[in-house]
């Protein structure tokens, strides 16, 4: 197993390289431990996505104290929006935030729906509590209405017998008789553009605005991992020997770094800059009396990246 750090933009900032199946964060709190020792950084934010969302993750990072935002999943909305939906519905304005609490395991909620107010997360009054930020995107409720009306049909389709499938989303069985959830869609309706996230990260050190914008730059994250992936080919792996394999990840991990500078310098995309600039792999040989010129074919648009990376 990998556990590769980058930074906000994508940039490879440290590697480790790990024998087993192992869990995610006795990968990623080594390789951070080792990045912060080495440059004697006494502060990170580790950003993930709702695949590190577990009791046992977050309590891990916060005892190795790593401030982190993860992404929440919208079952966890009704739960940590109970007092807006008691007090507002569940009417929301485009770019409406709620900061708020959620519980750090199983259902104990330390938010009171009979106060109107949203309780301001504080670890030592909400010791049960991490934050939670939620957002209204009336972009994402079109989006997320759309895709729930195709899984609606779809479900219509199955109980109907005119489309043969595994049990899809708001299908329910009773008596083995199938039947549409008409609750559970109206739940999913009823939370449709809303997304959640989940820190340990005081709104006196970060506004809420700022945490949503820090786990927006995940994309530059999951980007390098799919280039370290594809178009460096860090997999498939063949090598068995540590020192064979460690020197593999060595380099892709340099290619990657040049990839990412290369990118940033240019503000092209990688795949652009390496056909940009393939012909220059050509020579054209011209004869002037006795003397013999070798000169590149250079395109504008090669020129325009080769000025880019002489600044």
């Amino acid at each position: 197993m990998v556990g590769l750090l980058v930074d906000r933009e994508g940039f490879p900032l440290e590697i480790g390289c790990f024998e087993g199946n192992k869990a995610e964060t006795t990968t990623i709190i080594p390789v951070i431990k080792a990045f912060q020792d080495r440059h004697d950084l006494a502060d990170m934010v580790v950003v993930a996505d709702a695949g590190m969302l577990s009791a046992n993750n977050l309590r891990e990072l916060d005892e190795a104290n790593l401030r982190f935002i993860v992404g929440s999943r919208a079952v966890k909305a009704p739960l940590d929006l109970a007092s807006h939906f008691r007090w507002h519905g569940d009417a929301f304005t485009d770019g409406q935030l709620v900061d708020t609490i959620t519980p750090r395991s199983g259902r104990r909620s330390e938010n009171n729906p009979n106060l109107r107010a949203e309780p301001v997360w504080d670890p030592s009054e909400h010791p049960g509590s991490w934050r939670a930020v939620w957002a209204y995107s009336a972009k994402r409720a079109a989006r997320d209405g759309k895709t729930l009306t195709l899984q609606e049909n779809r479900a219509k389709a199955v109980i109907a017998g005119e489309q043969a499938a595994r049990t899809p989303r708001f299908v329910k069985t009773t008596n083995g008789a199938r039947s549409l959830d008409e609750a559970a869609l109206a739940r999913a309706r009823q939370l449709a553009g809303l997304k959640g996230y989940v820190a340990n990260i005081p709104a006196t050190v970060m506004p809420a605005g700022e945490v949503i914008g820090s786990y927006h730059d995940l994309w530059q994250v999951e980007q390098s991992f799919r280039m370290s992936k594809t178009d460096l080919r860090a997999r498939p792996l063949f090598s068995h020997t540590r020192e064979s394999i460690e020197a593999h990840l060595t380099i892709v991990f340099t290619a990657l770094a040049i990839a990412r500078y290369l990118q940033q310098a240019t503000g092209s995309s990688i795949r652009h800059i390496v056909r940009t600039l393939q012909p220059l792999q050509q020579v054209t040989i011209s004869v002037a009396g006795q003397h013999i010129t070798a000169e590149p074919q250079i395109s504008p648009a090669a020129q325009d990246i080769l000025n880019s990376l002489t600044h």
